[in-house]
Formats: C-alpha cells, structure tokens, sequence
C-alpha cells in the first residue's frame, strides 16, 4: 500500500502525464523553462520538486501549480465519462448532444478554399514541367 501512496504524490510523474495531456514534448517544455530535455527527464523521476521549478513547469504547461499537486488521472477520466455520457435513457438525445457541434466558420467554404489552393498548386506543377 506504501507505493500507491507514493506514486499518488509523485510530483514528476504528474508533471509527465499533464505534459502528454497538453501535448507537449520534454524539449518543447525544456526550452520553454530553460532547461535541457535530461532535465525535464529528471524532474519527471523525481517524487519531490523544488517550488520554484514546479511554479515554472506549471506556468509553462498553462496550469496551476495546484493543478499539478492534485492531479489525478481518476479525476481526468471523470471528466472526459461526465463530458460525454448523459444522464438521460433516451439514446437519441445523447447522439444529438454529442453531435451538437457547430463550428465558428462556414465549412463549405473552407473546403472550397482549400480545393482552389490545391488546384493552384497543381497549375503551378504543370507549368513548371512545361518548362523544362
């Protein structure tokens, strides 16, 4: 029982899984601290972090430093199973809540932007085989 306790305190690897969470590298975090990625490295490893590094790493992953000290992957699957589960027994009713998505642009017209920077990069292709 001793080392759930620990690694329930394991500040270095909750630093790890928000990192992974956020989506963030040991390098890209080591270079937003100022650090080497072995040292990222070693911070994951440790139990214990000094405050100063902690409020560092923390301002760097865009989160609190108590955000650190009490995360808990428990809590991050609560949170993802209340996100997309509704309470309701109607089966039609969480479909439409969870397909209630609705963008801030008109897709439509992205896809035809898109379609008309691929077409003009396939003109530009043809003209400069043409060239040759």
């Amino acid at each position: 029982m001793e080392t759930a306790t620990k690694s329930n305190n394991h500040i270095g690897r909750k630093i790890s899984r928000v990192r992974e969470l956020r989506g963030m590298k040991q390098e890209a975090l080591a270079l937003e601290i100022g650090v080497s990625q072995q040292t990222i490295s070693e911070i994951e490893r440790s139990e214990v972090v000094k405050e100063e590094t902690l409020e560092k790493v923390a301002k760097a992953l865009g989160v609190s430093v108590e955000g650190i000290k009490n995360f808990s992957e428990e809590a991050v699957f609560n949170i993802i199973s209340n996100t997309f589960h509704n309470t309701s027994s109607d089966s039609s009713t969480l479909i439409a809540s969870s397909l209630n998505y609705q963008p801030t642009f008109n897709t439509i017209e992205k896809i035809v932007e898109l379609y008309e920077r691929l077409l003009q990069s396939e003109r530009e292709k043809v003209d400069l085989l043409k060239n040759k």
